[in-house]
């Protein structure tokens, strides 16, 4: 769907008569600019891109591109999507209540609720808390880096319906060292939000998908967004995913996945809207205690991030992003083969900015930056209004 472009009537008095010319308004100038973002990340390589920016000025949308090769079908800023990693920002999220509950301890450590699931080749459970976990500062290797099975085209197509359990995907990463030592540096591993997930079910008795439903889903009414057990299919209508998973065959539609691969992690399907709606709560403090979200939004510097993100700190399931305009904006990107989510929010979380590409894009770094320089001009934007 393309956004149309309107005109406004800016009435001029001359000689006592009403003089009309037309002329562009600022909200008509803003979505212009939203679409011609939007137009641009399109042409890196994607297949689809769909965005949305929501503030205090009221909502925009843009869409570039099919929703599905096959049948053509344009896409929808409507339309579900896996999140990929921006499923982290839920699971943060919970744990948290249960902190601010009294029933976890960000100081608590992997094995006092989890015995014996870290150990060997170095690891060990004793030395990990979950807060290290929660900002990827645990050491734990990335379980997703010695996966094989749906690393390749050959491999998603062999695997792509195999149901994985969490202590599966952590048996993964116990075959390796860790990286280094709990609490001296800052790396990303998909393993951290797998523990996390089994220990939201060791402490409440429930799956991490159950107490997402229960404590986020349901409450702000987010009825697109799902946190799937085995079902490998996106329900309604969504947005395909396309990949040549790393160029090592053709371009295939990876749509279909059975989300244990990748669990706490990344499992979660959502659209533009309600993501929308659960960032702007999120930073809104609307889900957490003030105590757990100055936790959250308490960072570490993470240096890996800075070829996409310049500057970028990682607090408790969150990101922190400098903007160009000066100050900072909070996000949790999500990369899963085929899609590619991103969004900011503001500190306040009165302006929030939610975009979804599919394909995999430019085989440098131009379909992520300018990915990055669209939620930078629509946050700087509503930060000069």
């Amino acid at each position: 769907m393309t956004i149309r472009h309107l005109t406004a009537v800016a009435a001029l008095a001359a000689l006592g008569l009403g003089l009309a010319t037309p002329a562009v308004s600022a909200t008509e100038s803003r979505r212009s600019t939203l679409q011609k973002s939007v137009d641009a990340i399109q042409k890196t390589g994607t297949v689809a891109v769909v965005a949305r920016s929501t503030g205090p000025e009221g909502r925009r949308y843009a869409t570039a591109g099919v929703s599905d090769t096959t049948t053509g079908r344009a896409a929808r800023v409507t339309d579900r999507f896996r999140i990929a990693s921006s499923t982290k920002a839920f699971v943060s999220t919970v744990m948290l209540q249960l902190v601010g509950e009294g029933r976890v301890s960000l100081d608590d450590t992997v094995e006092h609720w989890l015995p014996g699931l870290v150990a060997g080749n170095g690891n060990d459970g004793n030395a990990l808390t979950a807060r290290q976990l929660l900002n990827h500062t645990s050491g734990l290797f990335n379980y997703t880096a010695d996966f094989p099975e749906i690393a390749s085209v050959d491999g998603f197509r062999a695997g792509r319906y195999t149901t994985w359990t969490p202590r599966q995907l952590v048996g993964i990463a116990m075959r390796h060292a860790p990286d280094f030592a709990p609490g001296t540096r800052w790396e990303y591993s998909n393993t951290n939000y797998i523990v996390a997930g089994m220990i939201i079910q060791k402490a409440t008795g429930h799956t991490w998908q159950q107490e997402v439903t229960r404590r986020i889903i349901h409450p702000l009414g987010l009825r697109d967004t799902s946190a799937p057990d085995t079902s490998a299919r996106i329900p309604g209508r969504h947005l395909h995913g396309y990949s040549d998973l790393g160029d090592t065959g053709p371009t295939i539609d990876v749509t279909d996945l059975d989300p244990t691969a990748a669990g706490a992690a990344g499992a979660m399907i959502s659209t533009t809207g309600d993501l929308t709606r659960f960032f702007s709560a999120l930073l809104g403090g609307r889900l957490l205690h003030p105590a757990q979200l100055a936790e959250m939004r308490t960072t570490v510097r993470a240096a890996s991030l800075d070829p996409v993100w310049p500057g970028a700190r990682y607090g408790l399931g969150l990101m922190e992003i400098p903007l160009t305009c000066g100050g900072v904006y909070y996000s949790h990107a999500g990369d899963l083969m085929g899609y590619t989510t991103r969004d900011g929010v503001t500190a306040d979380g009165r302006h929030t900015v939610v975009l979804e590409a599919t394909g995999d894009g430019a085989p440098d770094l131009s379909t992520e930056l300018a990915q990055n320089a669209l939620i930078d001009t629509e946050l700087c934007g509503a930060t000069r209004k």
